[in-house]
């Protein structure tokens, strides 16, 4: 068993005996499909803490040679599996953390150099036979051992982007790793199965296409990879069960990704951490601050501002993932931006709509602590006082209720104020900490129409009235109240027992005042 070589399943083993694993084995099936084929090159992309690193070191366990897998595997999907015998354990494998090598080194010629050193190293010890000479490259090594077993390799390399991420402006550095690479791996037949992992896609440059040979599964697009995302709502409720928490809960926190062929994706590193600490929290962002986040939604980019606001009053934009360099520098347009932050976990794509959205509560809190400070004082401003006016909705206090939806406008006016879906934006944010007690819905099917926003109350605090709120922009309160009533909104609360708040607002443009007018639906 070598470093790199062979590395064995002691890593894999770890995460088999913690208090959680969830079984993800079956991606072995697609990966066995793929070997010594001309799709053996498969880069798979996920923000932190998704994984990674745990598939990488299944991957490497699975295909070691060394290793004894009939017994780490038994009981696991990929042993049910047509080709688990066939595939398990045939190979060498190496196995490259690229940010050891990054984190040992002070500039790209010596992070190539100590790889190949120690790589080499590794392979002598296993092939004595073959002679280590100065100046050969390391494919050259790889070939010779194939030639000599016969036996290709299965390469996994984890942080594949470390370089990208770290020398963020530095193009000379990322082209000359990425053609290292391509050179290592691209129409070599030593290489059954190429599997790379980070968080972000393969860096583009132009024309440049160092690794075109790989196929790339992303957050914007994972294909066949997506139930080994994260974990599904089937697992996050058999934990749920198994540890005695509330699984509405757990989805109110960590849900919100999802894919079209199987629903929705959980955050996993969240939700192992509040099973195991019996608590909800924010789990997922304590290896990185808000200031990360900060960095990229502080960036003037034409319209971002207003993205920014309208995602955090809980609007989904539809973006073109299209033009995004796959880098963390080069931003043509906001939808760079955000398509980056799909990349990094702080938004969630619906690839069916083309659409991105803050996926959970614990996102949520990151944004808000983002905007809490700096440039954002006002938006921060408008989330703070977002629960008195919560409140005395609540109370049916309608001149305070108006006058927190004044404010709200006021905080937010940079958005174009001139239509009720600009007053729904601002609403949206004005009643932000409703989302602590409420499920929130825009344009929600009601009676002979939709509700511009119903809030229908969790279970945990059905004691709380439920809203139906209509906006009339140029119009006055009272008529909200009566298409409401009229058009039957309250239809959309059908088989909900509890009080119902009907919540009318309006504005008028030519004295820029708000109205509000509250009504308990009778019974």
């Amino acid at each position: 068993m070598g470093i790199y070589l062979n590395p064995g399943a002691d890593k894999f083993q770890m995460a088999l005996d913690s208090p959680i694993y969830v079984d993800k084995t079956g991606l072995l099936s697609i990966l066995n499909q793929l070997l010594r084929t001309d799709q053996r090159y498969v880069c798979v992309s996920r923000p932190r803490r998704f994984g990674k690193t745990m598939t990488a070191n299944m991957i490497a366990a699975y295909y070691d040679r060394t290793v004894q897998g009939q017994q780490i595997f038994h009981g696991l999907e990929i042993e049910h599996s047509a080709s688990f015998e066939a595939c398990r354990n045939r190979f060498d494998v190496l196995r490259i953390n690229m940010q050891e090598f990054l984190s040992a080194s002070r500039e790209i010629g010596e992070l190539l150099r100590l790889l190949r050193e120690d790589i080499c190293d590794d392979l002598h010890e296993e092939y004595p036979d073959i002679a280590v000479r100065p100046g050969r490259t390391l494919q050259y090594y790889l070939q010779k051992v194939y030639q000599h077993t016969k036996r290709p390799f299965v390469i996994v390399i984890d942080e594949w982007d470390c370089v990208i991420r770290e020398h963020q402006d530095e193009q000379e550095v990322q082209e000359r790793y990425l053609d290292f690479l391509r050179d290592l791996l691209k129409d070599k037949g030593y290489v059954a199965l190429a599997y790379m992992t980070g968080i972000l896609p393969i860096k583009k440059y132009g024309t440049h296409s160092a690794l075109n040979m790989f196929d790339e599964y992303s957050m914007t697009d994972p294909g066949p990879m997506a139930q080994y995302v994260g974990f599904t709502s089937d697992e996050v409720q058999g934990l749920c069960e198994q540890y005695q928490m509330d699984f509405a809960t757990a989805k109110q926190w960590y849900d919100g990704y999802a894919f079209p062929q199987i629903g929705d994706i959980y955050s996993p590193r969240s939700v192992v951490a509040a099973m195991l600490r019996h608590k909800f929290g924010t789990y997922w962002n304590q290896t990185e601050t808000f200031q990360a986040l900060r960095v990229y939604i502080d960036l003037g980019l034409d319209g971002l501002r207003d993205d920014v606001i309208r995602l955090i009053a809980g609007d989904r934009l539809r973006i073109n993932t299209g033009t995004f360099s796959n880098d963390m520098t080069t931003f043509h347009t906001a939808d760079d931006v955000l398509t980056l932050l799909i990349h990094l976990g702080y938004l969630a794509y619906d690839e069916t709509k083309e659409q991105v959205y803050i996926p959970n509560k614990e996102v949520m809190m990151e944004f808000a602590n983002a905007v809490s400070v700096g440039g954002w004082n006002e938006i921060a401003r408008a989330i703070k006082a977002s629960t008195e006016l919560l409140r005395a909705t609540w109370r049916r206090d309608e001149e305070t209720v108006a006058e927190g939806v004044a404010n709200a406008h006021l905080e937010t006016s940079q958005l174009t104020y001139h239509s009720e879906t600009a007053l729904a934006y601002t609403i949206s944010l004005a009643y932000y900490a409703a989302r602590e007690y409420y499920h929130c819905y825009r344009e929600l099917p009601a009676g002979k129409g939709f509700a511009d926003l119903v809030f229908v109350p969790r279970i945990q605090h059905r004691d709380k009235p439920a809203l139906v709120i209509e906006l009339k922009w140029n119009q006055s309160a009272e008529t909200a109240i009566r298409q409401i009533r009229e058009k039957r909104y309250p239809l959309a609360l059908k088989g909900y027992s509890g009080k119902i708040y009907l919540v009318g607002i309006g504005y008028d443009k030519k004295s820029k005042k708000h109205q509000c007018k509250i009504e308990l639906l009778s019974s």
